[in-house]
């Protein structure tokens, strides 16, 4: 059935969080990102979570978003044809052990494209204080959908996306990353974000995969973690915003290389952008971009 733009504006319930440290190491050792201050209690200033673990206490939020679209025409087969699209994280500060999170998500555009419906959804989470932590939108394109109803005004929160990157000539760095075969495995139980197209061959297969996937937000996450090693001077707090299109799957065991663009400065922050290529050749992560603070 075709789903109604009426739905724009709608919100999920908040859901909250209790982190703890146990959580934010687990994250980054599942990403095999063994940096101190994810891992490291007895520093002095603490552990802080990986950038992209935002993903983590937000997950509950996007899964209850799907329940929005039902009312408004969305089977749950067509629902389980959805497809995670591009992903836009804003860092406005790291998640510490302690932090008590509240997320709600809205869906904030419905849009006819030529694959199907484009459903973009975002995230806010604040800590107890009411500030915001992270906000995220996440673009789910729901494939042989239709759009009926009025266009809705603009929402707010959608950001401007990047440009596609146009010029691959000149890379200053590529990064060849194993994938192990238990790595959807890990990573589902470190992150507690569970989808089984992961991590149950016998889903994967059915939604017409030929075996199960990494998650795309893990695929994301290391290639953060490269970024921050390799550009940022090993500091996670420098990162400000995350953004990719998730296209080719990520399968077990295999390797991906995360292709590094040269900088582009701007006042008091830079610009890297890159790309994560799978093992077939083919963009996992296209036309990515990692905002820093500070300059080279």
């Amino acid at each position: 059935m075709p789903v109604d733009t009426a739905v724009v504006g709608c919100t999920t319930e908040t859901v909250v969080h209790e982190v703890d440290a146990r959580w934010i190491m687990a994250y980054g050792a599942s990403l095999g990102d063994m940096q101190a201050c994810y891992l490291d209690t007895t520093r002095e200033a603490g552990i802080v979570a990986h950038p992209v673990f935002a993903i983590c206490p937000e997950w509950p939020a996007v899964v209850a978003s799907r329940d929005l679209l039902h009312p408004h025409g969305l089977s749950q087969e067509e629902c389980r044809r959805g497809v995670h699209g591009t992903h836009d994280l804003q860092v406005h500060r790291l998640i510490r052990p302690g932090d008590r999170l509240s997320s709600q998500a809205t869906i904030v555009s419905v849009e006819a494209k030529r694959p199907g419906a484009l459903i973009l959804v975002r995230i806010d989470t604040r800590d107890e204080s009411g500030r915001e932590v992270a906000t995220t939108v996440q673009g789910h394109v729901y494939r042989d959908v239709a759009v009926v109803g009025e266009p809705p005004p603009p929402c707010l929160g959608v950001p401007h996306w990047p440009e596609r990157i146009s010029d691959r000539s000149s890379p200053i760095k590529t990064i060849k990353v194993p994938i192990g075969a238990n790595a959807a495995h890990i990573y589902t139980e470190c992150a507690r974000i569970w989808n089984p197209v992961h991590t149950d061959v016998a889903v994967a297969k059915a939604a017409g995969l030929p075996d199960v996937i990494l998650h795309g937000s893990a695929t994301l996450a290391l290639a953060v973690s490269n970024i921050v090693d390799h550009v940022g001077g090993n500091e996670p707090s420098r990162v400000q915003r995350v953004y990719g299109r998730f296209r080719g799957m990520v399968l077990m065991p295999s390797s991906i290389n995360v292709i590094i663009y040269a900088p582009a400065e701007r006042e008091a922050a830079m610009d890297v952008r890159f790309e994560v290529i799978n093992a077939e050749g083919q963009a996992a992560v296209a036309d990515g971009l990692v905002t820093l603070t500070g300059a080279l």
